[in-house]
């Protein structure tokens, strides 16, 4: 039997194309001339095979969930491990702010520190923007009713947007810092370098007065110094984008073209208070 098969075996393999070939073309033949035929055939085969797909697909599909599951077990293992971690850290980050926050209040009853004056902030929604070629402000619907005063410095999300430069009962007008007249006293993060930041109605204002040789590199963080009494000290206004020819470029935290809510702050530097007089309230003049 053995000898017999070998022989049709290797006839079968070596025509098995064109058996394959021939069997294609005469289905093609027989769809195109009995379309219902073709179309029982099929109906007939699909009915048949229907059940045993069925029973297939649902080991498949169980099969699918289980590697789901432990797909999510697996990103859930992963995403507590690293919460874990990250608590460890914040707590010995809490930990050291608090010891910190102790030392401080020694150090402030040792040295009889006077702290800063306090702040206070008006919250105003923007409801004008003037900004064009020649001058960059944009009106806010906060004014003398609502203690917002000429001079004060107004902060978006990200930091400094400028300070008002004009203010009436029910609307106040903020100067930008990009704006060609504005000057705001500021100074580095790192080398606590301090300068004058001075709009030229360009997208990044420019650090003018910096001592001479002075070490500042691209990145560094710009805040206001305080110095002037107009703006608190150690507000964020922007980062160090550019130093071309000497001249520091600034680009401001704060994103003029999205700015919707911004806050008034209201600050004053104490002064001396004659006798009889009231010692006056934080952002009043």
């Amino acid at each position: 039997m053995m000898r017999l098969a070998m022989p049709v075996k290797a006839m079968v393999q070596r025509f098995a194309f064109l058996m394959l070939v021939a069997l294609g073309t005469g289905l093609l033949i027989i769809g195109r001339a009995d379309i219902a035929l073709t179309e029982r055939i099929r109906t007939t085969v699909a009915d048949a095979l229907a059940p045993v797909l069925s029973a297939l697909a649902e080991p498949l599909a169980a099969g699918r969930a289980l590697a789901g599951r432990a797909h999510e077990l697996f990103r859930l293992h992963e995403e507590n491990a690293r919460l874990r971690e990250e608590n460890a850290r914040l707590l010995k980050w809490q930990e050291m702010a608090r010891r910190l926050e102790q030392d401080n209040a020694r150090l402030r009853q040792l040295l009889h520190v006077t702290v800063d004056p306090l702040t206070s902030f008006v919250t105003a929604r923007v409801v004008g923007d003037t900004g064009g070629s020649y001058v960059r402000t944009m009106l806010v619907n906060a004014g003398l009713r609502d203690g917002v005063q000429k001079g004060q410095v107004a902060m978006g999300e990200a930091g400094v947007v400028g300070r008002v430069a004009e203010v009436g009962q029910r609307s106040a007008r903020v100067l930008l810092l990009t704006d060609l007249n504005s000057r705001v006293p500021v100074m580095l993060e790192g080398s606590r370098l301090r300068g004058i930041l001075s709009g030229d109605n360009s997208e990044r204002p420019r650090v003018e007065f910096l001592p001479g040789n002075s070490q500042v590199s691209p990145g560094d963080r710009v805040l206001t110094s305080g110095h002037g009494g107009v703006f608190p000290p150690g507000l964020p206004v922007g980062f160090v984008a550019s130093i071309t020819d000497g001249i520091v470029r600034v680009q401001p935290f704060a994103d003029y073209h999205r700015l919707d809510v911004v806050s008034v702050v209201r600050y004053d530097l104490p002064r001396p208070v004659a006798e009889g007089e009231a010692p006056a309230l934080p952002g009043r003049r």
